[in-house]
């Protein structure tokens, strides 16, 4: 069954372009060239995963991403124009699970996408299945499914795999751009896309995310999960 991909664009151009290479990965495509005609087709029928650029008409890329976070975790590609720091990390608050800048490589784009496709469909970069256990915080590495409480906590498929990374590896603190090489499998790129799903993450699992328990700030370094105390 081939992939749905919505690409969602106002530059004819640029849509063509992309529809073109990711239909010779064997993606089924369909471009919409404003925000509110996409959120229409996507909560009518959610593809697979959404490319989705930042600015649209009559409804801009970051409303279209939160409106759709509320109803579906559907992977979405934030397209950003470069050196627009303030946008890319916007767009990794509302829920984006990457982002390219604009002008960009169309395979550069193929292949981030098969990168998110993979994690959607469960192929974490933590590998394996099993479940892991803090406290009330439970994350079932095969179904893909994180409970706190017992109620079903929604991550994105960036978020998941980074919070499954960190709680198999407790007490051990990562820089920024270790995470970004380990989880995102990125060489290079922008720290700052580990420093917001850090803090979405915080948000969805800490009582109190300003004074973290679970996933701590070590100074100068990074991050470290600290289960809590009496955890198994």
């Amino acid at each position: 069954m081939n992939t749905r991909i919505l690409v969602v664009d106002d530059d004819p151009t640029v849509s063509e372009v992309v529809a073109r290479y990711l239909e010779r990965d064997g993606h089924e495509v369909e471009c919409v060239g404003d925000g509110a005609e996409a959120l229409r087709r996507a909560l009518a029928h959610p593809p697979d995963l959404m490319v989705l650029d930042l600015m649209l008409p009559k409804i801009d890329g970051l409303q279209v991403c939160r409106k759709l976070r509320e109803r579906w975790p559907v992977p979405v590609i934030m397209l950003t124009a470069l050196g627009e720091e303030i946008d890319r990390v916007v767009g990794l608050e509302t829920g984006a699970d990457d982002y390219v800048t604009k002008p960009f490589s169309p395979r550069e784009l193929a292949l981030r996408v098969q990168s998110v496709l993979r994690r959607a469909r469960g192929a974490s970069v933590t590998g394996g299945t099993g479940v892991l256990r803090d406290g009330d915080l439970l994350v079932d590495v095969g179904a893909h499914e994180v409970r706190l409480g017992g109620d079903e906590v929604m991550l994105t498929a960036r978020e998941f795999d980074l919070l499954a990374y960190l709680m198999r590896n407790p007490r051990q603190a990562f820089s920024r751009s270790a995470l970004l090489n380990q989880v995102w499998g990125w060489s290079f790129g922008d720290s700052s896309t580990v420093t917001v799903h850090v803090r979405r993450l915080r948000e969805k699992i800490e009582p109190d995310p300003t004074e973290p328990r679970r996933i701590v700030t070590v100074w100068g370094v990074g991050y470290r999960y600290e289960p809590l105390e009496g955890s198994p």
